[in-house]
């Protein structure tokens, strides 16, 4: 592995059902210790590239057809789910998969299944540490759970993995903005503290940027812009199309959204 590289994308195609290409020539680097945002709207491709690293495309519909994926130097594109989690990758999915008639402790528990036989009390404090809420409900039942404690114990149960690499699918999808707000404050702390890599999906660029050390915007399965998140931040084109605002700070209207597609450098 070469200065400090934990993951290295380098121009991957996926194909789907051997007919639809999906990503076409995508490339990114994540550092060790960094936080990287992926951003783009719907369909971009953005859940595509994280089911692409994590093994969770399906042989019969998604494969990559072309390119390489290394983590930590070795290639490990087109391997199965069980090869990936095993190397320390975890990806939280989209839409907080929760085992309902589990309890929260025991899904949470449902975490350390790579490493049955440590001792894991330490990672529950640790993750009742980032989620007070979760050790209030403990004992109930996740399926009766809210949204944002169900987003809470699914990144807790991906601590409990201890993860070197953690992804996260849109982490703020159907949250209030207070709760979203709350969710990215803890994963900056779990970057900060735990020293963990993340790669996070996201369409509300705000909140993804505010966290992140660099960033990748996506359209239609390619990468079209790269930067530190402070540079994208303050991009015109980013803060017009992604940020909702104009470079003078006002809420874009609608024709300033027609002008800014026409102009947009990277089409």
């Amino acid at each position: 592995m070469q200065d400090n590289v934990r993951l290295l994308i380098n121009n991957i195609s996926v194909v789907y059902s051997d007919v639809i290409q999906v990503l076409k020539g995508v490339s990114l680097t994540v550092r060790e210790g960094q936080v990287v945002s992926l951003l783009g709207s719907n369909g971009a491709g953005k859940t595509t590239t994280l089911k692409a690293i994590s093994g969770l495309l399906k042989p019969e519909n998604g494969k990559v057809t072309e390119g390489s994926i290394e983590y930590d130097g070795k290639h490990v594109q087109n391997s199965s789910p069980e090869e990936i989690t095993r190397k320390g990758i975890i990806q939280v999915l989209e839409g907080r998969q929760e085992f309902k008639y589990l309890t929260v402790e025991e899904n949470l528990r449902v975490g350390t299944a790579t490493r049955w036989t440590k001792p894991y009390q330490k990672d529950l404090e640790m993750v009742y540490g980032y989620f007070p809420a979760l050790l209030a409900r403990k004992r109930a039942l996740a399926g009766y759970c809210s949204g944002g404690e169900l987003q809470m114990l699914v990144i807790g149960r991906a601590l409990m993995a201890h993860p070197r690499l953690l992804l996260l699918d849109e982490p703020s999808l159907g949250l209030a903005p207070l709760l979203v707000k709350e969710i990215f404050q803890i994963i900056k702390r779990i970057n900060e503290e735990q020293s963990t890599t993340l790669m996070v999906v996201e369409q509300n660029a705000n909140m993804a940027l505010q966290i992140a050390h660099y960033g990748y915007v996506m359209e239609n399965g390619k990468i079209v812009m790269e930067s530190s998140a402070e540079d994208l931040r303050e991009n015109p084109d980013v803060k017009e199309f992604y940020l909702g605002t104009a470079a003078s700070g006002d809420l874009k209207s609608y024709k300033n959204v027609k002008a800014y597609r026409r102009r947009k450098r990277w089409l």
